[in-house]
């Protein structure tokens, strides 16, 4: 029997079964698809992921493949930098393409031990109080004490569940691709700014431009995009295609808007495209599966390893389904704004002028790149709930004490101690660290768990995050 088998091996699947790893869980991947995808998308990795990434040491073997742009204009494409005191030491997008980071974030989870099986599809599901059957299109069967679905949008294990997957079905279809142009900037300078609806040609660099254009009536959907289709609709929307050509990809995506009603049933839960889709505006989707996965690695490996409390597999719904409530709601907000509609022009207009204002345009900003996340702790600290920067820690950076995935105590005082969960929890006692605490329980998330200097009062957080303390004989 394997502790966890993860249906899926997207860039949500494959960070799962890592975290998992960190925690020696026995994991098991299934991938439907028999080998890697041939898309060439280039997906945007925001200051939370990246974040995440460095504390778990992957960040300096990613970055090479991507490209970093400022962190800013994502709200509906408004061109607003970002502030230039973001909360963060990571303060851009890194541009990187679909199947290098699946591929980069696959490597990690089978250096750490997972086990990946392409071309076996899970067809069907019974789970018991010991654990789950999965039969696979081939008519075997495995068990595992837990399954996570992180099958997409089209989820099989949602659906094989019964969860309901309640929002607004698609509306608009909108073609998006990367390509290069044939006429001077100066020629499209003018037509970037124009809010046309769901239209914008954005430099990239070298030449290379992101296209957006609704689709209209291009081709069945279940057939991918040409050239002359965005040569087509750009003719009809702007009055002329830019002289379009070389496309590094192509794809097409409706805005449908869904979230799944819960996010666990017993032993089966469900992360990433598998819990919620939404359109793609501000580029939320991938980094939203991502974060979700760390939220539940440490938590679905404390429970199969015996150390935590059942209620700890709540927490992971009760916190993620919130944030992704929220991205629903902006990229809802987005696409209004990307209305040629008077009234929806007119609202871009009131909104263009706000960002002008500091606090809106840094509030706008956090909320797309996944930092202004706050889960409610039961804590009326304000610093409880969020996570932390990486500020420098000794000689070194805090994120570099979360590469293990384990919990992290940081004393400014020197008078604590983590004792019977220093098998579970580090600690790091620093009187220079730059905090506005005189101690803190972060998480493996990276989110702080708790802030003071009682000794008895981190125990007992100690105890509700990562389970009873062990106990030496005698």
């Amino acid at each position: 029997m394997f502790d966890v088998i993860i249906a899926g091996c997207g860039p949500t699947g494959a960070m799962l079964a890592a975290e998992l790893r960190l925690h020696d869980v026995r994991v098991l991947v299934l991938e439907k698809d028999t080998g890697p995808t041939s898309s060439t998308r280039i997906v945007g990795l925001h200051v939370r992921t990246l974040e995440l990434l460095a504390m778990r040491g992957l960040l300096d073997r990613v970055r090479p493949h991507g490209r970093q742009r400022p962190a800013g204009g994502f709200f509906a494409a408004i061109d607003r930098p970002a502030p230039p005191d973001l909360d963060t030491a990571h303060a851009y997008l890194l541009g990187i393409p679909h199947p290098v980071i699946v591929g980069l974030l696959e490597e990690h989870a089978t250096q750490l031990g997972a086990r990946v099986r392409r071309g076996d599809a899970v067809t069907g599901l019974g789970q018991d109080d010991d654990g789950v059957t999965v039969e696979l299109a081939d008519g075997n069967r495995l068990r595992t004490r837990y399954l996570v679905g992180c099958d997409g949008a089209r989820s099989t294990v949602r659906k094989l569940l019964g969860v309901g997957f309640p929002g607004e079905p698609a509306r608009a279809e909108t073609l998006m691709g990367e390509m290069e142009v044939g006429v001077p900037p100066e020629e499209i300078g003018a037509t970037v700014r124009d809010p046309r609806q769901r239209f914008w040609l954005r430099p990239f660099g070298n030449g290379v431009y992101s296209v957006l254009v609704p689709a209209a009536d291009v081709s069945d959907r279940a057939e991918p995009p040409t050239l002359e289709d965005f040569r087509r609709q750009l003719r009809a929307v702007a009055g002329t295609d830019f002289g379009v050509h070389s496309p590094r990809w192509l794809s097409r995506f409706g805005d449908a808007t869904r979230l799944a009603e819960t996010y666990r049933v017993g032993r089966v839960l469900l992360a990433g495209d598998a819990a919620h889709i939404h359109p793609p505006l501000g580029g939320q989707g991938l980094n939203l599966g991502v974060q979700d996965a760390v939220n539940l690695g440490w938590k679905l490996a404390a429970r199969v390893r015996g150390r935590a409390p059942e209620t700890l597999l709540d927490t992971y719904g009760a916190e993620r389904r919130p944030v992704a409530a929220d991205v629903l709601d902006n990229t809802r907000a987005q696409m209004v704004l990307t209305s040629e509609e008077p009234g929806a022009r007119a609202l871009r207009r009131l909104v263009t002028e706000l960002m002008d204002l500091d606090g809106v345009n840094r509030h706008l900003i956090e909320k797309i790149v996944g930092i202004a996340v706050r889960y409610d702790l039961g804590d009326g600290t304000d610093l409880v709930g969020r996570r932390l920067r990486d500020v420098e820690v000794g000689r070194g950076r805090l994120y570099d004490l979360l590469h293990r995935g384990r919990g992290l105590v940081l004393d400014r005082t020197g008078r604590l101690t983590v004792g019977g969960w220093s098998d579970r929890v580090d600690l790091r006692a620093d009187p220079t660290v730059a905090l506005d605490a005189p101690a803190v329980l972060l998480r493996p998330d990276g989110h702080v768990a708790w802030v003071g200097d009682d000794q008895r009062d981190l125990d007992d957080r100690l105890a509700r995050w990562f389970g009873p303390p062990v106990t030496s004989p005698g």
